[in-house]
């Protein structure tokens, strides 16, 4: 997880260009630093409401928020509850995955294998932290956690040795331990332990289940002519975001050109731009974070609100017990 300044928000150019013109009630479902909200007021949104389930991300906004009056409305929630949240049809929807750079930095938040902390990576205080799972789970659970979230290979190698050094209490002793069921990271890789941590942070905060519940909340909160922009760091995310867009704008086909026609919904979106876009050159010099993300946008029909299950969308299911 590269240093970078944590107030640049990512592809937000490209994101403005793809939505202009930017106008309406607009919800920034990942407010963060505010980065988004900030580049959606000055581009026209008559309001924009900012959504985070950290509480910590609007006292750190307390100091710049008042400014906009009554077009900046911050609630703490959960981007999964936006369309409950939001309580009026939106114009817009943005969703910037993954962990910010804010939550990163925190030593005490437990997220980066660079900077010691206990072993937390919750992004709200509730719920089951990343202690419970490296001290508490089964081994073959935990194996399975680093597999599917992780795309990690080592996994079972990796579980074995965290289950054999429980307790386990701080992020540096268990990137040590990972590290050492791995080779030896050579100039230019990742850190041994990044996919193993990105896992973990996963299922502590049941990411994949929040960006399914979040892009069907989207679907059932934009108005007709609404826009959705997401923002996804790697690559299970992004391509849940590109079946979502695809399935829902009518585009996901049959297996084969023999079977039945499948009876779908009518399209409920349509999709802006069928390439992802990711960073330019001047970017990536700016903000090491941007190098991986990738930017999908769709805009609403008015077509009604459907439903997909997420197998659908190749979400990893994980299964057995904790």
């Amino acid at each position: 997880m590269p240093d970078h300044d944590p107030h640049i928000p990512v592809l937000l150019q490209p994101l403005l260009r793809l939505c202009s013109p930017i106008q309406g009630v607009w919800l920034d479902g990942t407010f963060g630093n505010g980065g988004y909200t900030r580049g959606l007021l000055a581009e026209g949104a008559d309001k924009v409401i900012g959504v985070d389930r950290d509480p910590l991300v609007f006292r750190m906004a307390a100091d710049w928020a008042g400014e906009y009056g009554d077009r900046l409305d911050l609630r703490e929630g959960q981007f999964s509850r936006l369309d409950e949240i939001a309580g009026e049809p939106l114009d817009g929807v943005t969703l910037d995955l993954g962990v910010s750079s804010m939550q990163i930095d925190t030593p005490e938040r437990g997220f980066s294998f660079q900077k010691d902390g206990p072993l937390d990576m919750r992004m709200s205080a509730d719920g089951v932290s990343a202690d419970d799972l490296v001290n508490d789970a089964e081994e073959a659970h935990l194996a399975n956690i680093l597999y599917l979230y992780g795309e990690e290979r080592a996994s079972r190698r990796i579980a074995k040795a965290v289950v054999a050094a429980r307790p386990v209490k701080t992020t540096l002793e268990l990137a040590e331990i990972i590290s050492k069921c791995l080779p030896r990271q050579k100039p230019g890789q990742s850190h041994p332990a990044t996919r193993s941590f990105q896992a973990l942070r996963i299922a502590v905060n049941d990411e994949y289940g929040e960006l399914y519940q979040g892009l069907m909340a989207a679907e059932r909160a934009l108005k007709p002519g609404g826009l959705l922009a997401v923002v996804t760091f790697h690559s299970v995310e992004d391509r849940m975001v590109k079946r979502f867009m695809q399935l829902r704008s009518g585009g996901g086909g049959n297996a084969n050109r023999y079977a039945p026609v499948i009876e779908t919904d009518a399209p409920a979106f349509k999709i802006i731009n069928k390439k992802p876009v990711g960073a330019d050159e001047e970017e990536l010099a700016a903000n090491p974070r941007s190098r991986s993300a990738m930017l999908r946008v769709a805009r609403r029909t008015e077509a009604e609100a459907g439903e997909i299950d997420p197998g659908e969308l190749g979400m990893p299911m994980l299964r057995g017990r904790a």
